[in-house]
């Protein structure tokens, strides 16, 4: 039997107020204590009566060779380990006071000590087990009590054996409710405690999507701009001294471009500052405006778009501009000048888009600049992401028949709206 059924015990007002003492001084102080109020009860009680009594002669602590006093002593002093120990002060406090009664030393306040073991027993132990204990210890002592008063004289002096039992009945009683209050105490705070840690998770959490939210608006806003820049720079190299009017024209698409791209940035990254007023993200109304740069560009663009009979939600519009604007930047990038076909379906219960390039054309046109396709980047990631977040799905492939093609569907009640 593991004789320390707790260790840990709560900080008292005492230790609040001397930190610095040593751990086992109040245990110390309370078995001298305890010891000196037991030795004197008694010696009290015996000074109060005659010699002899009814029973015969009152037997005194000195007796068989200071047994008494040795007694009282033990069982005092081994509270000394009440905290450490509590099973084993509790049967050496218990044994002490089966002796002490055997011999017939008077009773007073001489199981002072027993109680102090109960109720550590009860409240540093662990609830079932710790009452087992005490309720079988003193069911024990109880019976061994009444065995050693059967011959008690005068009759009424049977009350001491009851009183001895009740008052280890309420210490264990009072030791339990302590227990129980302690463990309440430490169940709010171990709740408290999850709460603030899910509350930081869910602040960490958020944060992640704001900067995933914000990493995406800039990838979008500044892959679009440089690709169409990239074009167009192109585009005035080639044709500059040969046509200045279409040069012209280039660096002014790329002056809109850039002016637009700052614009967008400054309305993106208006989320990191405080204050009321921001810019409203692109929508669907944009997508028109977006389709003419993407002309501009170079590429034979046809946009298709229904009339909603109400708007849609702006977490929708906002996905879908850029879904778009991501899947032309694309086609921009990877593939040059072609015939791009932009569809917008609005279905009872969600917008479909799908973005149709027909692949690279001949070689009479001028190339872009970026690199091959890929068939899956960052730009598509982003997308898919953000489909994911409403609760739609997206596609994208190559077409059988050369080309790619971007599909997406966005429910119109998104379950995640991101702004």
């Amino acid at each position: 039997m593991d004789l320390r059924l707790s260790s840990r015990q709560p900080a008292t007002r005492f230790s609040r107020r001397f930190p610095d003492r040593p751990a086992w001084l109040p245990d110390v102080l309370l078995a001298l204590f305890v010891t000196a109020v037991q030795i004197q009860s008694v010696e009290v009680q015996i000074q109060g009566v005659a010699a002899y009594t009814e029973s015969g002669p009152v037997i005194r602590l000195s007796d068989h060779g200071n047994l008494g006093y040795a007694l009282l002593v033990v069982s005092g002093l081994a509270l000394v380990v009440r905290r450490r120990l509590p099973v084993a002060v509790f049967a050496v406090t218990g044994a002490v006071s089966l002796v002490y009664h055997g011999f017939g030393f008077p009773d007073q306040l001489s199981s002072l000590a027993l109680f102090v073991a109960v109720y550590t027993l009860a409240s540093s132990g662990d609830g079932r087990r710790s009452l087992l204990i005490t309720g079988a210890g003193t069911a024990v002592l109880g019976v061994g009590w009444l065995v050693a008063a059967a011959d008690i004289e005068p009759r009424v002096a049977v009350g001491w054996v009851f009183f001895r039992i009740g008052a280890s009945v309420i210490s264990m009683t009072l030791g339990e409710s302590v227990r129980s209050r302690r463990v309440i105490a430490a169940d709010a705070q171990e709740r408290a405690e999850f709460a603030e840690r899910a509350r930081e998770e869910e602040t960490r959490a958020r944060v992640d999507a704001e900067r995933l939210q914000i990493a995406r608006e800039v990838h979008d806003t500044v892959a679009h701009a440089i690709a169409i820049i990239n074009v167009q720079s192109g585009v005035t190299a080639h044709v500059l001294d040969k046509r200045p009017e279409q040069a012209r024209e280039a660096l002014r698409t790329i002056e809109q471009t850039s002016s637009r791209a700052l614009h967008e940035m400054r309305a993106i990254l208006g989320v990191l500052r405080d204050g009321d007023e921001r810019e409203p993200y692109p929508g669907l109304d944009q997508i028109h405006e977006l389709t003419g740069k993407a002309r501009d560009a170079g590429l034979d663009i046809a946009f298709e778009q229904p009339s909603p009979a109400a708007p849609l939600p702006s977490a929708v519009g906002g996905a879908a501009y850029r879904i778009v604007q991501e899947s032309i930047t694309n086609v921009i990038r990877h593939v040059g000048p072609t015939r791009v076909t932009v569809t917008l379906e609005l279905l009872v219960d969600a917008l479909r888009i799908k973005v149709v390039d027909e692949g690279r054309r001949g070689a009479g046109h001028v190339p872009s600049r970026a690199g091959h396709p890929s068939p899956v980047g960052r730009g598509i990631v982003g997308m898919r992401e953000r489909c994911q977040l409403l609760g739609g799905e997206l596609d994208a492939g190559s077409r059988p028949g050369g080309g790619f093609e971007v599909s997406a569907r966005l429910p119109l009640a998104p379950v995640g709206a991101h702004r």
